[in-house]
Formats: C-alpha cells, sequence, structure tokens
C-alpha cells in the first residue's frame, strides 16, 4: 500500500486560499501562500512533537527492560505548549521547550531534595547541563532543517545522545 506523501495537505490547503484570494481580487501575489514565519512556527511544533514521541517510545523501551520499578523515566507536557515536554528520574528533569520560532531549547536540572521543605526555601535546582539549542535553517526551496551548532543530524542520534546523558547524570 503507497502512502501519500502530501498528507500533511496544510501548505496545500493555504496555497488553494492565496489562490481563491488572488482570483477574487485580481490581483497577482508574488508570495501566493508562502509564509514563511506560519511554515517555521508550524515546523517547530512539528518537529518538537517528533521528538516527544521519540524519546516516549525510547522512555518506554528503557522503563520495559528496567528489571524494578525504581528509576524508571516519566515524561511530562508542560505549559508553554502543547508540544513543549520533561523527561523525570531521580530528582533530574530534562526540558525540550520552544523558545522562539525555530527554535528549540534543551535544559537539565536537578531538582534538591523537597522532601523536608523549608519555609524560605524555593526550590533548589541545580542546573547540570546549560541551554542548548537546536536551530532551523533554511534550506532549498523553503524547506526547514533543523541543526545543533551550525550542523545538521538525525533525530535518533539526538534522542540517542539526550537518553545517554539523561540517564547518566540521573543514575548518581
Amino acid at each position: 500500500m503507497e502512502t501519500n506523501r502530501y498528507e500533511n495537505k496544510t501548505w496545500i490547503r493555504e496555497l488553494v486560499s492565496a489562490d481563491e484570494q488572488i482570483e477574487k481580487s485580481v490581483m497577482i501575489d508574488m508570495n501566493l501562500g508562502l509564509d514563511t514565519q506560519r511554515i517555521l512556527v508550524n515546523e517547530t511544533i512539528a518537529y518538537l512533537l517528533r521528538l516527544k514521541g521519540d524519546f516516549a517510545e525510547a522512555s518506554a523501551s528503557f522503563n520495559e527492560l528496567k528489571p524494578t520499578a525504581l528509576g524508571r523515566i516519566k515524561i511530562y507536557g508542560i505549559a508553554k505548549t502543547h508540544a513543549d515536554f520533561m523527561l523525570f528520574r531521580n530528582g533530574y528533569k530534562m526540558i525540550f521547550s520552544i523558545k522562539n520560532a525555530g527554535l528549540i531549547s534543551i535544559r537539565f536540572h536537578y531538582v534538591g531534595n523537597l522532601a523536608i521543605p523549608q519555609p524560605q526555601q524555593k526550590e533548589n535546582v541545580t542546573i547540570v547541563m546549560d541551554e542548548q539549542l537546536i536551530e532551523a535553517k533554511w534550506g532549498a526551496f523553503e524547506e526547514v532543517l533543523w541543526t545543533y551548532k551550525g550542523q545538521g543530524f538525525k533525530p535518533e542520534y539526538l534522542v540517542r545522545h539526550y537518553m545517554t546523558v539523561f540517564i547518566k547524570e540521573s543514575s548518581r
């Protein structure tokens, strides 16, 4: 069974809408349906959702192979957008969030022992890793390419890298 390469027809719908507006106004719009800012916002959300799914799958595999419930990984959505998420394990959290259109932030914190809260103490957070950024670049034909420090990468390698760092740090 062949899959349709154009299943996500958002851009085609926008093209049809722009074309109909041109027909109604009898004016020529040279940008005909190419709203690059909207493309970038949609691509950023879609990419983060893909990463969320990939991390959920990797976490589920890790948890399934772990012989005890202790030290299992939990994934939570966080409030900024529906795509933002956090991995949590043993007081450690790794947060993936949209910083701007075309920019995804990765932060890693340790939340100190809050079992005995102090009245004047706020959440005791230690930054384990400086913020790292995944950035979108424009490729040919308005393709959005994701980079880290200017280099392209495959998402499965990003997931493997950050899962490994997360497990090492949260095992301490």
